[in-house]
């Protein structure tokens, strides 16, 4: 190789990994929009068409569909299907969060900032007509996807980690909004004692980050109930309601190409009104983003999927090279220093010292984590009974 290759790839193994931390860490923080204040709304618009972030501007105009009904406690706000404009105030940069596909050599070398378009009103056309302007802030833009948990009879079959339990959803843009309907204080009551039945589904927002590499076993979280919980035609929780949880194991991404694990445990449920009762309820399924390598299996528990060959590929060829300049360094090092000493006498020595490196880099390689953003949307099932003791009184927001 020339002087200039090896430079590079010497400059390649000096990067340190705290600075990876410390890069993704800032781009989360860049990442996040300023919440509208209050408890807003919350909302996924299927995209006509997928946006080309690069090649976005000032009032460029995009449209979809919401993906799910809309609600605000026991009131049906907008149904799904109704149609979404939005009109693009402007365009920001931000830090490009890094995904799990690539080796950490790769994410050095891709773009650090990238660009994102900045909504301020949406116009809600309802399946009837009408029209409603909200304030909304972006949340997420991008392909997802769903991820189901694999029943046991799947993850025995399966040949494949991804197989049917991922279904494409499209491009998606997550907003955060408010709408005046919502803001008269009548008051929806939901009858009490709330009773839940094992096996009732109710779909949730995570209202903060989670991942196997910075949480731990005992750590809790909140999620939020974005749709009501119905028996027949009765509402028996209502949206805004919230879940707590525990994290019951976690292992971070360990070297060896092991990815990390998270276990969550939904324990406790506290509706508008403040009565809470303990529930217990697992994971169902998860919408993440199509770059996404998580996996859930049969008792729910997340797992960073194995690496593809794209992965090892890329590993092995940077093996390659790293073996390469350690073998031609060490014979110019040791032919610098003895001067009798020839290539031919010194390509033992330089051998070894190639294989130590490469396998140390092998041997350091992590696996893939499991990162849930905030406001990941979340299916979970009640595996038992669950009862809210008295009545409450829900405020419409």
């Amino acid at each position: 190789m020339t002087s200039p290759i090896r430079f590079f790839v010497a400059a390649l193994l000096l990067v340190p990994v705290a600075a990876i931390a410390q890069d993704v860490s800032s781009a989360r923080k860049a990442n996040a929009e300023p919440a509208i204040e209050g408890n807003p709304l919350y909302m996924k618009v299927r995209l006509d068409a997928p946006l080309k972030l690069s090649r976005l501007k000032s009032g460029d105009q995009v449209s979809g569909k919401l993906l799910q009904d809309v609600y605000s406690g026991t009131e049906e706000l907008f149904s799904a299907a109704s149609g979404v404009h939005l009109v693009i105030d402007g365009v920001k940069r931000r830090r490009r969060v890094p995904n799990d596909h690539w080796p950490w050599m790769i994410k050095v070398l891709a773009p650090r900032h990238e660009k994102y378009p900045v909504f301020r009103v949406a116009i809600i056309a309802s399946v009837a007509g009408h029209e409603a302007p909200l304030l909304v802030s972006v949340v997420s833009i991008g392909k997802e996807v769903e991820v189901a948990a694999k029943t046991k009879k799947k993850a025995t079959a399966a040949k494949s980690s991804h197989g049917k339990s991922r279904r494409e959803l499209g491009p998606i843009v997550t907003l955060e909004a408010h709408t005046e309907s919502n803001q008269n204080g009548a008051v929806a009551v939901v009858p009490g004692p709330v009773t839940v039945a094992p096996g009732t589904e109710a779909n949730v927002i995570l209202l903060r980050q989670v991942s196997a590499s910075r949480d731990h076993a005992g750590d809790s979280f909140q999620a939020r109930l974005v749709e009501p919980i119905r028996d027949g035609s009765k509402i028996i929780l209502p949206e805004g309601s919230v879940f707590e949880g525990k994290i019951v194991k976690s292992r971070a991404p360990r070297t060896l190409s092991r990815s990390g694990s998270i276990y969550l445990a939904f324990t406790n449920l506290t509706l508008p009104g403040g009565s809470s009762g303990p529930v217990k309820a697992s994971i169902a399924s998860a919408e993440l983003s199509q770059r996404s390598h998580t996996v859930i299996d049969a008792e729910g528990q997340m797992h960073g999927d194995r690496p593809g060959k794209a992965w090892m590929l890329l590993n092995a060829g940077i093996t390659g090279g790293i073996s390469k300049e350690v073998d031609d360094g060490t014979q110019l090092v040791i032919e610098a220093i003895i001067s009798t000493a020839t290539d031919a006498s010194t390509a033992g020595t330089a051998k070894i010292a190639a294989t130590c490196a490469s396998g140390i880099f092998l041997l350091t390689r992590h696996g893939r984590d499991v990162v849930l953003p905030k406001y990941t949307q979340m299916k979970i099932v009640f595996d038992r009974p669950a009862q809210i003791p008295t009545a409450q009184a829900v405020p419409n927001r």
